[in-house]
């Protein structure tokens, strides 16, 4: 009887403990995952010096200043909770927005730098060269990428291995597509690469042109639903200089106005950002 028990005792024990390993593995992968999210933001918005850890600390710091600054203000820590966390998403709001401008830029200058390649190409240069020549005569913005890419192939002599690097760097679902074409065309060889390089500048330029002419015309619904957001809250900060309207939000009513109201206006900005704004170009090509 005793050794069953043992037994009993000995499995139960093992269920816990692989239980408590698969969720901890589970956790691991899933703040992994996040990270990488952060870092491929960070890359895509062109923000080299910040680091995931170093974000989510800004976030950290703007919202604690934000909320001392509205609680000395207002004497209300209810009022000044509402305004430190909408200004702690400040810091990750503005690393979306460059994120968001820096891909309009780049989907502007990759038909330029196809057409580099296909003139370093027709002059007879190899495929390595031309792409090295990109970093001393291509767009400003993408002449660092293209430049590491020339000292790194210089440095080991693998083609592949230097296109993966180049692709990690850039970090843009359309360069994505430009070096996966290319790997193509130094896999397969032959003698259209030339061609391939043109209808590739003329599908790019084509789809710029079209995506620019959506995003002007969907973009006041994105800054309609901004303004509507914003409104409120606008109101409130006024409220707060009064001390009447501090003592009302500083009852346990108040308290329920105020997470009612942000929750609301939280899920009315999600659903008309989603409404109105253009599906993103994801990275499908990695």
């Amino acid at each position: 009887m005793g050794a069953l028990l043992g037994l009993v005792f000995g499995l139960g024990a093992l269920l816990i403990w692989q239980g408590l390993d698969s969720s901890h593995r589970v956790l691991v992968r899933r703040r992994t995952r996040e990270t990488g999210r952060i870092e491929e933001m960070l890359a895509q918005a062109g923000v080299e010096a910040v680091s995931p850890a170093g974000l989510v600390a800004a976030c950290v710091a703007v919202a604690s200043v934000v909320s001392f600054v509205a609680l000395a203000v207002s004497r209300a820590p209810a009022i000044a909770l509402a305004f430190g966390l909408m200004a702690g998403w400040a810091p990750v709001a503005l690393v979306r927005l460059r994120q968001r401008r820096r891909r309009s830029e780049l989907r502007e200058l990759w038909p330029e730098v196809v057409d580099n390649l296909a003139s370093g190409v027709r002059a007879g240069l190899s495929l390595p060269e031309a792409l090295t020549q990109v970093g001393l005569r291509g767009p400003a913005e993408l002449r660092r990428p293209f430049a590491a890419f020339g000292e790194d192939y210089r440095a080991s002599g693998r083609f592949f291995d230097s296109l993966d690097r180049l692709k990690a760097t850039l970090a843009d679902p359309v360069g994505d597509r430009v070096v996966e074409s290319l790997r193509l065309a130094r896999e397969v060889g032959g003698t259209d690469l030339g061609r391939l390089l043109r209808t590739l500048s003329a599908f790019l330029r084509e789809e710029a042109r079209a995506r620019a002419e959506l995003e002007t015309r969907q973009g006041w619904t994105v800054n309609a639903a901004r303004l509507a957001v914003a409104a409120p809250w606008i109101v409130l900060a006024l409220l707060s200089l009064r001390p009447a309207a501090v003592r009302a939000y500083n009852t346990p009513p108040g308290l329920v106005v105020l997470a009612t109201g942000g929750g609301l206006c939280l899920v009315a900005y999600r659903l008309m950002i989603r409404i109105g704004r253009l599906p993103e170009e994801e990275r499908v090509l990695r």
